[in-house]
């Protein structure tokens, strides 16, 4: 009672003390007291939120987005591996250039071998028939032409055994050098020699076919014996040794295989050159002790060609 006694002459002396104060003071309602069951709170309408989960069944997800490659850069090759690949060209360029070479050797090789072959036979032929046309047989013209046949040809190998080392490694060095360096293309100016060798055996075969008489026998029997050493001497040298086109079972025979491998000494230069013969160069290396050379160089070609 003191309590509310005191307190309205407290208000009264506030307003009249300020009267702005008293202007602006108004009676308050009573403040309800915060979960009273006995106080309700108005509800705004329109000012709630209300959120709604409604699950979608049977829809596609949605699709991720296109992922966009990424280039990744190249390593750049290292030196060591561009200079392996550098060789790799160099050696099929060399290679294909090779077999191109062997193909026009071989069609040069196959034309002229046909070509001298057919016109041997048949000039052997007609000559030996227009020689039985009178009903004797010329024994004596025509065992002298067989016999010139087989010494020319085993003599050719002996000339050329001297004029390979007499010539051809002296004053015509300059020419045969091309044929112990590697060779660029499919020809060589050593080639030059089989042409010289061929003049003479083409002029004796000429004078013995288009002449009859004993002596024209022995001139047609020398021009065909150089013939068939230029031919044996070709297959075997240009073909076998230096294999400038293949020559078939040639290469099986065991005694040509023995001289490739002589040949191969001549071109290694130990024996101061030896052998400078073809057909005959094992004999030749016999003589100045290289035998043991021989079989070894044999050996090697014979594991070259199994591989």
């Amino acid at each position: 009672m003191a309590a509310g006694l005191s307190g309205a002459p407290m208000t009264g002396f506030a307003a009249v003390k300020n009267p702005l104060l008293a202007a602006r003071c108004r009676t308050l309602p009573p403040r309800p007291l915060p979960f009273s069951p006995f106080t309700r709170t108005p509800r705004r309408r329109g000012l709630e939120t209300v959120t709604c989960f409604v699950p979608q069944v049977g829809q596609a997800p949605a699709p991720e987005p296109a992922t966009v490659p990424v280039p990744v850069p190249m390593p750049s090759p290292s030196l060591e591996e561009e200079a392996a690949l550098a060789a790799s060209r160099r050696v099929a360029e060399r290679k294909a250039r090779k077999q191109s070479e062997r193909r026009t050797y071989l069609v040069a090789a196959v034309m002229s071998s046909l070509g001298v072959t057919s016109m041997a036979v048949a000039s052997v032929y007609y000559r030996f028939a227009w020689q039985m046309e009178g009903g004797e047989v010329p024994m004596t013209e025509m065992l002298g032409t067989f016999a010139l046949s087989v010494g020319a040809a085993v003599g050719m190998e002996f000339w050329a055994q001297w004029a390979h080392k007499a010539l051809w490694h002296s004053s015509l060095w300059h020419m045969h050098e091309s044929h112990h360096r590697p060779r660029d293309g499919p020809f060589e100016l050593n080639d030059v020699f089989a042409i010289i060798n061929a003049v003479p055996a083409i002029a004796l075969l000429a004078y013995g076919f288009f002449h009859r008489g004993f002596v024209p026998g022995l001139c047609f029997g020398a021009g065909l014996g150089i013939t068939l050493f230029g031919m044996a001497y070709m297959f075997v040298h240009d073909g076998l040794v230096h294999r400038r086109f293949p020559v078939g079972p040639i290469a099986n025979v065991p005694y040509f295989r023995r001289v490739a491998a002589a040949h191969k000494i001549h071109h290694m230069d130990k024996f101061e050159g030896v052998p400078y013969g073809l057909f005959l160069g094992p004999k030749e290396l016999e003589d100045v002790g290289g035998l043991d050379e021989l079989e070894q160089e044999l050996a090697r070609i014979n594991l070259t060609r199994s591989i």
